[in-house]
Parts: structure tokens; C-alpha cells; sequence
């Protein structure tokens, strides 16, 4: 009988050809439904050579030959030796059925292992333990052996490969609970979903304590069902976390106690405490002295957290946690407020309801909501900050107050509401450039948000000699990520120096040095649908502003270039001379949804006409961007809106238009800018030629400086081969990737 070790093969080259068609035993005595058999393992063999992308009987898994070539031999040696070994084994498979059923088997452990690999639970370079594995379990479930003993140190993919097709009866209970535990190993946070089946087992106590660190909100949901089996499972824990959760899921208003779940059980502060200012949810809260504990509490974390031995607070993130109830609080009972009050120009009135909050509370209220707070909501909001400092402001002593929490968020808004200099000119140069070289540190271990950010508040710093520091310290940071070997920090500092480098240098080839598409020109053929044509839809709004721009727009199509078509809920305007069509719809009443509805049907008229827009404009304030986005068509390839409203915003945008050039203002959209923008571009398409953002800007900065007011809200649009937040975005994807 042939031997059945897996033999090292560093013999053969790369361009070596297996060919192993190994003749088992008299194949003419094969019956033919067994020689079926046999060319279903030959067919999945040869699907594994195609798992990296080709046929050509060879498996590369890495750039080593020798691997390559070893793991090409065991797929291509081994499981043809098996269907031997099944055919000349009499003894242990004597009858066709039996021969059969153990074909099949290698069949299937084949298709398993592709499967395995595509999903991602098998690793294509594992194929060697696999297959070792494989064979010792057929092997053991040939004699009634159990194969529990070979699949305790396997990693779960292998394991439950042999379990689900080799498994006997008999020892499925124990291997069931021990493929549930590998698979935990690798899924914690999907222990309280599939625990149920496993509640009286010994492990449960500690996949519970385990279960209550990845995810406190669902474990309080389960503990709320105190009577379930999951329940009782959490209520009976003696651990201090689970416990205190387990407590606390029982009274009302639960969730509200959750952002300091860390203080309740170390017991630095009391329920009876929050309970005080909870009331019963509505009637006794007090949503101000609520906050400020909320806030109070962040800065201790925050503190605790920057230690080098730090430990992450158990509720500081997550649904429920601390930052989420932050942001939810302060929208609800301030933003809100001033935002829906953004007509009214007593800001006394307007403003009446931040005046409670101290200088740390109006902080987090600022930093935590980019995406939703009103352009003049925020300038207001900066306004009562630097009030709140006294007469002589300093802005490294706020920072220091909030212990730098969320502060590379406050620089990027600062910057992106023309605030940044202001600010920083609060406080001597040696601090701001502190401040600024703290702004870029450590962003290879920081979220991707702050990446962008700093990308994104770059081209608003106006003194030079500032930049060029900020540009030191992202090339200092480079090379220290070279030199610890860290992939995304270098990654990241390498796109932020290159992008930084050709804000000020236009020779530098953004396609050729970082591989995105062109940023200083849009072809004309590549905004072009199948048909030549050009599509473009235009979002309005029907409140006031929408309504009272509405008319221009539809006026500045002359009759003479324009053939307008006005339908009831939109306006169809086709260039006589050209190749542009442009769609928008009304600003119909948006107190009665008539807007909304107007949007969706043209939505549904493209799909009927099988276009698809490849220029969005979004005419209204910032708040109605998410519902722009929500009906975005994909793919555009210019985007033309106000403030984008933060990286959610912006990811989401290219994530819908990865190609797209992003033309946005760091303060309102205003009609008189918009309008000239949107004749330009489609004045340049209509003849037919490129569109060169530079020479666009230069024209229109020139039309602009008739006008200081416009020349004033003209400054604040940022053109797309500026918008580095989005260039870096597009960049970092790609390499990513």
C-alpha cells in the first residue's frame, strides 16, 4: 500500500508541470459509477489549482518556490493516492456502496477546502495540516475510531470540515461543544447570539465574562429577559461587570446608567447619584446636570485612557456607551435647538439654549456632532467658546482642559469654518506649533477619521511657516514608521506627504505617484453616458432658501441654448447645441413631503429611461446632504454640494462615487456661487471640451472680485484638487485594498 506521508517536494521548480494521474489497483474492474466517482475528486483537484486564479497545476500561495511547489505537490499526490487506498482497501471498505460513500468523502473534503478558502475560515497555505488532518480522521472513522483526539489543536476551519463529513454519531455532542469553543476563539462578540445550546456547560460562566466585554448593550438586553435560558445564565455570574449589568438591567431606565458603568463599579459614584438626575426618564430629569455628569465623566476617561498602561473604559464605546450618549444628548438638547432656530437673528433667542454649558460641556457638544450642526450653529457655538475663555483666550488651555479628548475633531472643524488661524493665533507660536505636531502624532495607530482630518484641515492653514512645520512633522513621522516597520503608518504618512507636497506644487502627478484618477481636469468623454450624453441631476429642497433659488436657476437656461421642458414635478433642460441634459426636481412644499416625493418619482423616471446621472448638485442647506446621498445615483463623477459635513459624509460619498471630483465650501452654499459654477461647467461640456479645474477657478475668482461679499463666501469653496481630505480618502482605498 502506497505511503501516506506528506513528504517534502523542493525538488521541482516553478515552471513544473503535476500531472498526477495515478492508476489504482485493475481499473477495467471499476465499475463505472465508481470511475464517475474518481473524475469528480480529478475535477476538484483541478478547481483547487484554480483557487489562485489559474490552471496551470500549479498552487501559488506566497512568493517562495519552494512552498509553492510543496503545496502543489501534496494537492496534486495526495488525494489521488486516497482514491487508491479506497479502491485496494478491501478489508476496511469491502462493498461499492462503501467505496462510494469514502470517494465521495474525498470529493467532498476537496470542495470543502475551496469553499473554506473563499470564505475565508480555511487558509489557502493550511492545505498541508488539511489534508494530514483529513486523513487520519477517514482513516479513524473507517475502523469506528473517533476522531475527536485528532481535531483538538486544529484551528476551527479544518475541524469542522472533518466533524460535519466524518464525524460518528456517537462523539458529535463533544465535538459539537468543541468546534463551538474554537469558534468563539475567533467570534466573542457572537457568544450571547449562540450560547443557548451550551448554558449548562462548565465554559459558559466565563464565555459570559468574556461575552460582557465585547458587547455590554447586548448582554444588558439578554439580562433584561431575566427568565430566558441566557438570562438566568447572566444572572447567576458572579463576576463584578455581569453582575452590576445583570443589577442594573432590572431598574428603570436602564440604558441612561450605562455610560458610567465603570464608576458604578469601582464605586466612584453611586446609581442613587444618576438616579437623581434621571427622574423616570421624563418627569424629573435634568437633562442639563445629566450632560454635565456625561461630560465630566468623558474627561476622567479620556485622562485615564492617555496613561501608557491605559485601560479602555468598559462603556466608552459602543451603542449605549458613553460617546454614543454624548453625542445623543447633546444633539437632542442643544444642536437641535439652535439649528432649528437658524432663521431666527436674536441670538439671544437662537442661542438660549447652550448658555448653561461650561466651556468643556459647549466642547463636546461641538466636536461630537460635525455631521448635523449648522454652518451658523457652530460659528455661534465658537463664538460663545471664545467668550467662555475670558478677555485674553488661550487655546492650549481649553485643549488642556478636555485633556486633548477628540481635539484633531476640533482643529478640523476649526479649520474647515475658517477658524483654525483665529484659534490658533490664542496661544504663542511655540504652543500652536505643540498643538499642530500633537495633530499629526500617532495616526497609524488613530482611527482613519483622524487621517482625514489632518488631511483635511491642511489647506486651511494660512501661515506658511506653520505648514511647512506641519509638513516636517509628517515627514519625520514617515520615516519613524519606516523604521518600526509599521504598513499603515506608512501608508498613511506617505499619501499625507505626497497629497500635502502637491497642494503647493502642481507638477506632481497624483495618477502616477498614488494611482488615483486626475485631479485638475475632468475629460469630457468621461462624464459621457453610452449614449455620448452628459447627465446631470440637480436636488432641491422646499423650504425657503430652496424656493427662493429656485426661479434664478431655472431662468439662467436660455432659450437660445436650452430647450427647458417644466413637468409637474420637475424640470427637464436639453442643450440645444450640446450634449448636456439636466434634471431637477421642484422645491415643492417640504412641509408636506412634496420635495421628497417629487425626488423619488424622478428617480424612478431614470430608471425607466435606463439613465443614469453622472453630475450631482446639491442645492440646500447641510442638513438635507444625507437625503442627497441617500439618492445619489452611484458612480457620478462630479459632485457639487455645500459643507460635505465630516469624514461619514465624505466616506460615504466616494464610497457611492469612488472617481468622483468633490466641489464643497467650508461655510453655507450660497445661490450666487452655485449658479456660475454650474453655467461654467456646463458652458465648457456643451462645447465639448475638458474641464480644467484650475483654469475654472481662475475665471470665476475673477467674476467674484466684482463683488466683496461674494468674493468673501467665493474664498470658502475649496475646489476638488484641494479637497485633501477626499484626495487622501481615495488614495488610502486604493492602497488598502
Amino acid at each position: 500500500m502506497k505511503s501516506f506521508l506528506l513528504i517534502p517536494f523542493f525538488l521541482l521548480t516553478c515552471s513544473s508541470v503535476f500531472a498526477f494521474d495515478i492508476v489504482c489497483g485493475d481499473t477495467n474492474n471499476i465499475p463505472i459509477v465508481r470511475r464517475t466517482r474518481h473524475d469528480d475528486i480529478k475535477k476538484e483537484i483541478t478547481l483547487c489549482d484554480k483557487l489562485d486564479g489559474r490552471i496551470n497545476n500549479l498552487l501559488k500561495v506566497s512568493d517562495n518556490d519552494d512552498i509553492n511547489n510543496q503545496i502543489t505537490e501534496v494537492l496534486f499526490r495526495v488525494p489521488n493516492e486516497w482514491r487508491c487506498w479506497i479502491e485496494e482497501n478491501d478489508s476496511l471498505i469491502p462493498t461499492n456502496n462503501d467505496k462510494v460513500k469514502y470517494l465521495k468523502y474525498v470529493k467532498d473534503g476537496l470542495a470543502y477546502f475551496r469553499a473554506g478558502v473563499k470564505e475565508k475560515s480555511i487558509e489557502i497555505t493550511e492545505l498541508q495540516n488539511y489534508l494530514e488532518t483529513f486523513e487520519k480522521c477517514m482513516k479513524a472513522t473507517a475502523i469506528g475510531a473517533p476522531i475527536l483526539p485528532f481535531l483538538q489543536d486544529k484551528p476551527y476551519g479544518i475541524a469542522n470540515v472533518c466533524k460535519v463529513l466524518l464525524a460518528n454519531q456517537s462523539e458529535k455532542k463533544e465535538l459539537e461543544k468543541l468546534l463551538y469553543l474554537k469558534y468563539i476563539t475567533l467570534h466573542p462578540e457572537k457568544i450571547l447570539k449562540t450560547i443557548e445550546p451550551f448554558v449548562d456547560e462548565p465554559f459558559a460562566d466565563s464565555l459570559i465574562i468574556l461575552a460582557s466585554k465585547t458587547n455590554l448593550t447586548m448582554l444588558y438586553n439578554f439580562a433584561a429577559s431575566s427568565n430566558t435560558p441566557i438570562g438566568k445564565l447572566i444572572h447567576r455570574s458572579n463576576d463584578k461587570l455581569v453582575s452590576q449589568v445583570s443589577q442594573i438591567s432590572q431598574i428603570e431606565n436602564p440604558l441612561l446608567y450605562f455610560p458610567f458603568l465603570d464608576d458604578i463599579i469601582s464605586g466612584k459614584l453611586e446609581k442613587d447619584t444618576i438616579k437623581k438626575l434621571i427622574g423616570d426618564g421624563e418627569k424629573g430629569y435634568d437633562s442639563i446636570g445629566y450632560y454635565r455628569l456625561m461630560v465630566k465623566t468623558a474627561i476622567a476617561y479620556s485622562k485615564r485612557m492617555n496613561k501608557p498602561d491605559y485601560d479602555t473604559a468598559i462603556a466608552y464605546f459602543g451603542t449605549n456607551g458613553l460617546l454614543f450618549m454624548l453625542q445623543k444628548k447633546s444633539e437632542e438638547h442643544f444642536v437641535k435647538h439652535i439649528n432649528n432656530l437658524h432663521d431666527v437673528s436674536n441670538l439671544n433667542v437662537r442661542m438660549k439654549a447652550i448658555q448653561p454649558l461650561n466651556i468643556q460641556e459647549l466642547y463636546y457638544m461641538m466636536v461630537l456632532n460635525e455631521n448635523i450642526i449648522y454652518t451658523s450653529s457652530y460659528k455661534h457655538s465658537y463664538t460663545r467658546l471664545m467668550q467662555l475663555m475670558g478677555k485674553k483666550p488661550k487655546g492650549d488651555s481649553l485643549l488642556f482642559l478636555v485633556n486633548f479628548d477628540h481635539f484633531r475633531k476640533f482643529i478640523k472643524m476649526a479649520a474647515n469654518y475658517n477658524k483654525l488661524d483665529t484659534f490658533l493665533k490664542t496661544m504663542t507660536p511655540q504652543r500652536s506649533e505643540m498643538i499642530m505636531y500633537a495633530f499629526v502624532k500617532g495616526l497609524e495607530s488613530a482611527p482613519l477619521e483622524d487621517a482625514v482630518d489632518v488631511a483635511d484641515s491642511y489647506s486651511s492653514i494660512t501661515n506658511k511657516i506653520l505648514q511647512e512645520s506641519v509638513l516636517q512633522y509628517i515627514l519625520n513621522n514617515e520615516t519613524e514608521n519606516i523604521v518600526n516597520e509599521n504598513k499603515r503608518g506608512q501608508i498613511i504618512y506617505g499619501l499625507l506627504k505626497t497629497v500635502f507636497k502637491s497642494l503647493k506644487d502642481s507638477t506632481i502627478d497624483l495618477t502616477k505617484e498614488i494611482g488615483i484618477p486626475p485631479i485638475f481636469n475632468v475629460a469630457n468623454k468621461l462624464v459621457q453616458d453610452n449614449t455620448g450624453k452628459i447627465i446631470e441631476q440637480v436636488f432641491f429642497y422646499g423650504d425657503k432658501d430652496g424656493k427662493m433659488f429656485y426661479p434664478k436657476f431655472r431662468a439662467s437656461f436660455s432659450p437660445k441654448e436650452w430647450r427647458v421642458v417644466d413637468k409637474p414635478e420637475w424640470m427637464e433642460a436639453t442643450s440645444i447645441k450640446g450634449n448636456v441634459i439636466v434634471y431637477a426636481n421642484k422645491p415643492l412644499d417640504n412641509d408636506a413631503n412634496l420635495d421628497d416625493t417629487a425626488q423619488i418619482h424622478l428617480l424612478k423616471y431614470f430608471d425607466e429611461l435606463g439613465i443614469t446621472p453622472t453630475m450631482v448638485v446639491h442645492r440646500g442647506h447641510s442638513y438635507w446632504l444625507p437625503r442627497t446621498m441617500d439618492r445619489m445615483p452611484g458612480n457620478a463623477k462630479i459632485v457639487l454640494l455645500g459643507s460635505c459635513g465630516g469624514y461619514q459624509n465624505l466616506n460615504r460619498i466616494l464610497d457611492l462615487n469612488p472617481d468622483a471630483h468633490i466641489i464643497s465650501t467650508k461655510e453655507i452654499g450660497a445661490g450666487d456661487i452655485n449658479g456660475p459654477i454650474f453655467t461654467y461647467m456646463n458652458t465648457t461640456f456643451n462645447k465639448g471640451e475638458d474641464l480644467s479645474w484650475i483654469k475654472m477657478w481662475q475665471s470665476l475668482t475673477k467674476n467674484f472680485a466684482k463683488d466683496l461679499k461674494v468674493k468673501a463666501s467665493w474664498e470658502s469653496y475649496v475646489p476638488p484638487y484641494k479637497n485633501l481630505g477626499a484626495i487622501f480618502l481615495k488614495a488610502y482605498n486604493l492602497k488598502a485594498e
